[in-house]
């Protein structure tokens, strides 16, 4: 299924933020170092600092031509991969930035972070739309429906909540993990919700009603990331027990664990961020031990 292919050496501190390019022939990664770094697929190699960072960076996150970084300053950068330039950095936060999404159909970037606070600017000229507090303490982590007509936002006050995109209302709140939320992911047709959290659990919410499908203990420690294949019915998780897990979509049976313990290769500390390849044929695992590990899914 997968197996460990290589591991990319460079980092020289934790890493938290991976990000694919427009090609799929290269990828991002960034975290507490001074800058943005590319790596190639193809040559599975070091390419370049791409951008250098005022800020430890938390979060990555791709859109056509652009690459939004997300500092622990509270700023964003954009970046244009085209031009090879810094478009813009916005000082968007009081504290850290910890995702970042974009919203299509609405042409709406997102930020969230420590504040608690949900920021939308729009992608034309990266003004300040609209501000809502969604938490009283940290918003770790958002996901957008398939269809972009809701977006969940995983909370440290261990709640999820729900919101209507047409007009950020609250549609309702998801209260079954007992500690802060640290991953969502929509399915990608959107049969229903995953949401991991420092209670090691994984749930499944069913759509359209986010009724508790199932509760799976997943890991031992925090599930830092969820990541669906881009065309296979598999997910991946991640966590701070330094393992990863490879899940079937449509039963949650696990198929895989990848760790130093089960497989004599894997991280030495927690995997923050996991991102499939564009094509699926590699998962990309970064974390708290400074490398960046690319395994190949065999079909």
């Amino acid at each position: 299924m997968l197996k460990h292919l290589k591991t990319l050496s460079g980092h020289q501190n934790p890493v938290y933020a991976l990000a694919n390019s427009e090609s799929g022939e290269t990828f991002y990664s960034a975290g507490n170092d001074k800058g943005v770094v590319e790596w190639s697929l193809a040559d599975m190699a070091f390419l370049k600092v791409k951008m250098p960072v005022q800020s430890s960076v938390y979060c990555l996150h791709h859109f056509d031509n652009l690459l939004f970084v997300g500092e622990r300053s509270g700023a964003f950068s954009v970046y244009d991969l085209h031009k090879e330039e810094m478009v813009i950095r916005v000082n968007a936060h009081l504290k850290p930035i910890f995702d970042i999404k974009t919203v299509k159909s609405k042409n709406e970037l997102i930020t969230t972070g420590e504040d608690g606070t949900v920021a939308v600017w729009s992608l034309t000229d990266f003004t300040e739309i609209y501000r809502f507090q969604a938490a009283y303490d940290t918003v770790r982590t958002i996901a957008i429906s398939p269809d972009e007509q809701e977006i969940a936002l995983g909370c440290k006050d261990h709640l999820i909540r729900i919101y209507n995109l047409n007009d950020y209302s609250l549609k309702q709140t998801l209260e079954s993990h007992s500690l802060p939320v640290t991953s969502l992911a929509y399915h990608p047709t959107g049969k229903y919700l995953l949401s991991g959290s420092r209670d090691a659990q994984l749930k499944i919410w069913s759509l359209p009603n986010y009724e508790l499908q199932q509760s799976i203990t997943a890991h031992m420690f925090t599930v830092y990331d969820i990541a669906f294949h881009p065309a296979l019915p598999y997910f991946a998780t991640s966590s701070q027990d330094k393992s990863i897990k490879l899940w079937d979509a449509e039963n949650f049976k696990l198929y895989k664990t990848l760790s130093i313990e089960k497989s004599g290769v894997g991280h030495a500390h927690s995997i923050n961020k996991i991102i499939w390849s564009n094509d699926g044929k590699y998962l990309i695992s970064t974390g708290d031990d400074r490398q960046v590990m690319v395994w190949e899914m065999e079909i």
